[in-house]
């Protein structure tokens, strides 16, 4: 298998994207010498309230975020889904579009995992996909749901240039950012700066979309 032919995939709802998402995006693409990362905003999440940010505006953002990074792509596919968006509809059709020999790596973060065991078809993800999670200092396997322990623990893997499309578990050496999206909103209701929590290309388009908000 071609290394260099692998795909990222990292979704969420980036309400909105800030630095810590780019930092992550960059550094499966870098660690895993991928060929491309696709950042897929989420349309309708299944599992929390609507987001703060249309869907609209949470992919022009992610967009303005990737724009400079080589390798990073902003996918539209869950924006423009009507319903639920659920990870394994979406590796499915990825899967579908790139073929079954090409190597899938799904990164998500460490609270997740925790949670993995109450997504749709979990267990189907690793039909479809590897594994790459992104843990912060204090995780410990022992915190996992019993059956997403298993597979934690009968699939890891080290050397991706030697294996199959999909299948394995393998955490991210570079550890999360303390930031998050919900730090970030709360600042933002506030009219606390966050320009240091967003990227460079986000801040203005994010900052001109409520400010109309706000004078409508």
């Amino acid at each position: 298998m071609n290394i260099s032919s692998a795909i990222g995939v990292f979704g969420g709802t980036f309400d909105p994207i800030h630095i810590g998402h780019l930092r992550l995006a960059c550094a499966l693409r870098d660690e895993l010498g991928l060929h491309e990362v696709r950042l897929i905003p989420t349309g309708e999440p299944p599992h929390r309230q609507p987001p703060y940010l249309p869907a609209r505006v949470r992919l022009a953002l992610v967009q303005a975020a990737v724009r400079d990074h080589a390798g990073l792509v902003a996918d539209d596919r869950e924006i423009c889904r009507q319903g639920y968006c659920y990870t394994v509809d979406t590796l499915r059709e990825i899967r579908q579009q790139v073929g079954a020999t090409t190597a899938l790596y799904l990164l998500i973060g460490g609270d997740s995992l925790l949670q993995l065991h109450t997504w749709r078809e979990w267990q189907q993800l690793f039909t479809l996909a590897h594994l790459v999670v992104a843990t912060r200092p204090g995780f410990a396997i022992e915190h996992l749901a019993p059956e997403v322990r298993h597979f934690w623990q009968t699939r890891q893997a080290d050397d991706f240039a030697k294996q199959s499309a999909a299948g394995t578990i393998r955490t991210l050496s570079l550890a999360p950012l303390d930031v998050s999206a919900t730090q970030i909103r709360a600042k933002l209701q506030a009219n606390e700066d966050v320009s240091a929590l967003l990227p460079p290309a986000v801040r203005e388009p994010l900052m001109t979309y409520l400010h109309c908000k706000k004078t409508q």
